[in-house]
């Protein structure tokens, strides 16, 4: 058993001392996760790859009561969920009315030819993929751990205990569902 399982095993049951020892093993990890995260977000976005990476865990072992890991992919699965709802809090904050609505900064050279592209809308996905969740929890995950967290096909499927074939089988439909979802179209079973 390795060092960050066994740190798994004794935070999930409690142990202070065993969170607090757990997040220089992950820290890198986490943090590449959130980089690569941060870096499909648009400009001027604030938020720092250690912010959310600190963000991130507290939640995960901070919390009183917090989430229970049976294994180090369960962890990962679980930082990733964490990294996608501070990612949909924060996108969300930014839509409203107070904090500058759609308005985006820009400067005058991109302005002058501007073409607006469609930009990526965290909180239209995060409904989609609540919806996939309540249609099938096993793809939802599936779109956490490639999305959110930058796993690989090969480690998601040894997160999820799959195969390879069924989780890239199980990434196309879900990125076909989502596809439809966010294009407002009713998705083909």
């Amino acid at each position: 058993m390795s060092d960050v399982t066994r740190l798994i095993e004794a935070a999930a049951g409690g142990d202070r001392q065993a969170a607090a020892d757990l997040l220089p093993l992950v820290y890198d990890e986490l943090r590449r996760l959130a980089a690569a995260r941060l870096a499909a977000e648009p400009l001027g976005n604030t938020l720092q790859p250690t912010a959310l990476v600190h963000e991130a865990y507290l939640r995960l072992v901070g919390a009183p009561n917090g989430d229970h890991w049976n294994h180090r992919g369960h962890f990962y699965a679980a930082a990733a969920e964490a990294i996608r709802r501070i990612l949909v809090e924060l996108a969300r904050r930014k839509k409203r009315r107070k904090h500058g609505g759609e308005r985006r900064r820009l400067s005058l050279e991109v302005a002058e030819s501007l073409v607006q592209a469609p930009s990526e809308d965290l909180a239209a996905l995060d409904e989609a993929l609540t919806s996939l969740t309540a249609h099938d929890p096993v793809k939802a995950e599936v779109v956490k751990l490639r999305f959110f967290a930058g796993l690989t096909m090969p480690e998601i499927a040894r997160s999820l205990s799959l195969s390879l074939a069924t989780v890239e089988r199980h990434w196309t439909y879900a990125r076909t569902w989502l596809y439809a979802e966010l294009a407002d179209e009713e998705p083909q079973e």
